[in-house]
């Protein structure tokens, strides 16, 4: 019962922080502007690569945590690991926010192109953006511990609060106050102080009482035992962050400050997609793990297909309703045409992106429940390696469309010329119907019955009317896409049998 409580507070408040950020976006472009809105997404870019200064450590202490909940570390052995990782923390943290500070002027007057704010608004937002990062940053080490304490359901709902007094609530202060990236940021600084402050507290609420002498003496020993295990974590965060923020930086630096809030608004909404994903990975990857270590090879096969399948029927489904009507969907939605114009190329490029890095994710999963990622390994260095050269070089060539072409092509090149050789090693035969069954007669459906609509949709000027047609072309490429998926098929024949004998919960 706790493992499935948690398991959905985590969903409903995952999904819950990514929506409320979309949903108001439009308000955030109309009382602040393009300009002071790409500020944001820049705040936000920082924010993930100051995130690798962790080293791991924040999903290791997470482990540690539940495994002192187990009973495998000592109090006293936990309460110092924890004292050994705040005063770390604190000291990275403190300097890496002190460097973003003494660049704040470097980075107003030559990093960001800025056509109309004040160099000194810009200057004082980055200052305010370095202070936020930090608090967040050390922050993320307190809700680590919460999170291997099994207090998910707490913590859910803590960052539902917090999500809303950040997004929702600085709302009424841009409208009746004053929409400068100042007042913008200094509203975010107060919000970070509370969410810390929060944090510590019940953190500390969760601690083992000891006598406090026991660990006083800082010292570095206890991390030594875990250094190995955060610093594998610690590769495929770096791997990931510079497969995902590399064009966000270029372009930063490339891109004038209120282009780059085009790009930012349209990477936010295509991120959407990886939402449908993630429940299904979180739910395939133990299940596979088990069905692997009960020698079950042809149920573990199964359940992968499966899910491959539904992700492809969500996912893609949802990746081509935005491609085809990416245009209608940001004019609909944010009232500005020139946005739409602007955002609309950029958000179709990268919703294919992340529809096929929806798929192309698969056989990590495959990998992981066999217990062997070297190959994953080799592949993330050799994707990053290809990847960071031609982004750079699109980006500088072709701005945010040539980061998108390169994005897109990057994702397509992994799903068509890397996955061959895991299904090869781990499951041979497996290609042909992986492939043809499991994702390009599932794609086929969703991205016909979106062209067709797409097509026959008559034009308006009415939003509304948009918001409807948009909704209805998502609404029938699922539905397109499951038809020609069995296993999607399957459930909805195990759902309507079950249905009819009322034996539905």
């Amino acid at each position: 019962m706790l493992l499935r409580r948690n398991i959905l507070a985590s969903y409903v408040s995952q999904i819950y922080v990514t929506l409320i950020g979309i949903v108001l976006l439009p308000l955030y472009i109309q009382y602040m502007g393009a300009e002071t809105y790409g500020l944001v997404g820049f705040f936000a870019m920082l924010q993930v690569w100051f995130n690798l200064l962790d080293l791991g450590l924040t999903p290791t202490v997470a482990r540690e945590t539940a495994r002192h909940q187990g009973g495998a570390v000592s109090a006293i052995d936990f309460r110092r690991l924890v004292h050994a990782l705040e005063s770390v923390f604190a000291a990275i943290g403190l300097a890496g926010g002190l460097v973003m500070l003494l660049a704040a002027e470097y980075i107003a007057s030559h990093w960001l192109r800025v056509d109309v704010l004040p160099k000194q608004e810009v200057i004082h937002a980055v200052q305010l953006m370095a202070c936020i990062i930090v608090l967040r940053w050390i922050g993320g080490l307190y809700r680590s511990i919460i999170n291997g304490a099994q207090h998910l359901a707490w913590l859910s709902a803590f960052n539902i609060i917090a999500a809303t007094a950040r997004f929702a609530g600085v709302i009424p202060l841009l409208i009746y106050i004053g929409a400068t990236p100042t007042l913008f940021f200094a509203f975010q600084l107060c919000i970070a102080i509370c969410e810390f402050a929060i944090l510590v507290l019940y953190c500390y609420r969760l601690m083992p009482a000891i006598d406090s002498s026991s660990y006083s003496r800082w010292t570095l020993a206890p991390l030594k035992p875990i250094l190995k295990f955060s610093m594998g974590i610690a590769f495929t965060s770096i791997v990931w962050a510079l497969v995902t923020q590399t064009d966000k930086l270029v372009l930063s630096r490339l891109l004038p400050l209120a282009e780059y809030g085009y790009f930012s608004l349209a990477v936010l909404i295509a991120s959407g997609i990886m939402l449908l994903s993630a429940p299904v990975s979180a739910a395939i990857m133990p299940r596979m793990a088990k069905l692997d270590a009960e020698g079950d090879q042809q149920g573990l096969i199964r359940v992968y297909r499966q899910a491959t399948q539904l992700v492809s029927v969500l996912a893609g489904s949802a990746a081509v309703t935005l491609a085809f009507c990416a245009e209608s969907l940001l004019w609909a939605w944010t009232g500005d045409k020139v946005i739409a114009a602007q955002a609309a190329p950029i958000l179709t490029l990268y919703a294919l992106g992340n529809g096929v890095l929806a798929v192309a994710a698969f056989p990590f999963y495959l990998q992981y429940a066999k217990g062997d990622l070297r190959l994953h390994l080799i592949g993330n260095a050799v994707f990053v390696v290809l990847l960071l050269p031609i982004i750079i070089w699109a980006a500088s060539h072709y701005g945010a469309i040539g980061a998108g072409y390169a994005w897109l092509g990057m994702n397509l090149l992994s799903l068509i010329a890397w996955l061959p050789l895991v299904h090869r090693k781990y499951q041979p035969g497996l290609n042909r119907q992986w492939y043809g069954q499991d994702i390009l007669i599932i794609f086929f459906g969703s991205t016909a019955s979106a062209l067709l609509l797409h097509l026959v949709w008559p034009e308006t000027e009415n939003r509304w009317f948009q918001l409807i047609q948009i909704l209805v072309t998502g609404v029938v490429s699922t539905f397109s896409g499951g038809i020609f998926s069995t296993a999607t098929r399957g459930y909805a024949a195990h759902f309507w049998q079950r249905w009819r004998k009322g034996s539905l919960p």
